[in-house]
């Protein structure tokens, strides 16, 4: 719901930068706090137009830069990814202006097009929306960009895991072991860099009073592309796959990268490389389960504490080690 006194709660310096950034005629006339996003403040807009319509912005705003990486490099890279989509094949918000440096708002900000649709994080339609989520991650890859984004950065190390209270020792130390090795060599690919349900949009089809869907689920876009990046398909797999695997069971990682493959998309070749990969993105997430875990729990997700998805989390790296190369 929007409203005036929401609109109020825009900075004065953003909301002059954003009505600069509006089409003649138009005004502000409402904004709605948007939950779920960990590092940024993120708000959407409502635009009056001339006509006497409404159309939607999103505004997203680094009050605490700090958090993952200074916000100047983070908007210049989602500035820059979402420059690259623009008639591409995958459906993710325009850019419509940005100020990395806080020189005309309070806050380093980028303001971009909404895009319809909202996230699903909950069981239910998961065995229809994996698929597709696969297919969406293989046609980001196959985005073939005039200019490469940076080259991507793997902040955690073997000497940063935090092994869950009761988890299976053997099995962490063995996986961590993996990572004390060289990156295996790599195709780079263009990566989301935090491809994972939070931040794919839904037109989720309603229910007839039987129960059965009336319409086919499909995605509508693909949000937050501040950590897009060059890399090893590997790496954004692996992340989803632990995503899905804390959020549904740890069977539906394994599942999601048998998925991609299905869809086309192209993993490393050998065990040992693919193997590196898929167990780097669980033992990154065993630093910051908590931080991980926030925006599932404010999603109604709440059965999922912090030790239901370390237990999560325990199973699917340990079933990532015995799974047959």
């Amino acid at each position: 719901m929007t409203n005036h006194d929401e609109a109020a709660a825009v900075r004065p310096l953003t909301l002059a930068w954003v009505r600069r950034h509006l089409e003649a005629g138009e005004r502000i006339v409402g904004a709605e706090a948007l939950h779920g996003g960990a590092t940024a403040d993120m708000r959407r807009l409502t635009v009056g137009t001339r006509d006497g319509g409404t159309r939607h912005l999103v505004l997203r705003s680094f009050v605490d830069p700090t958090r993952q990486g200074p916000a100047e490099d983070l908007l210049h890279r989602e500035a820059d990814a979402l420059t690259t989509l623009t008639g591409t094949g995958v459906r993710a918000p325009g850019l419509v202006a940005f100020d990395p440096v806080a020189a005309h708002c309070e806050y380093p900000s980028l303001l971009m097009s909404h895009l319809p649709g909202r996230t699903t994080l909950h069981d239910e339609g998961l065995e229809t929306r994996l698929p597709l989520l696969a297919r969406q991650l293989a046609a980001i890859h196959a985005v073939r960009p005039a200019a490469r984004p940076r080259e991507y950065v793997a902040l955690s190390t073997a000497d940063t895991v935090v092994v869950p209270e009761g988890a299976d020792a053997a099995a962490w130390a063995a996986a961590t072991d993996v990572i004390r090795r060289p990156a295996p060599r790599y195709e780079g690919r263009f990566l989301h860099g935090d491809f994972q349900p939070g931040n794919v949009l839904f037109d989720l089809p309603p229910a007839d009073p039987a129960g059965a869907a009336t319409t086919v689920a499909r995605i509508t876009g693909v949000v937050d592309w501040a950590a897009a990046s060059w890399g090893p398909a590997d790496l954004d797999v692996a992340h989803c796959a632990t995503n899905l695997a804390l959020l549904h069971g740890p069977a539906w990682g394994l599942r999601f990268t048998e998925a991609y493959q299905d869809a086309g998309g192209i993993l490393a070749a050998a065990a040992d490389e693919r193997l590196y990969w898929q167990v780097r993105s669980p033992l990154a997430f065993s630093e910051e389960v908590q931080w991980v875990a926030q925006p599932w729990w404010e999603a109604g997700r709440t059965e999922l504490t912090t030790q239901a998805v370390e237990e999560r989390l325990d199973a699917y790296l340990t079933s990532l080690m015995d799974a047959p190369g």
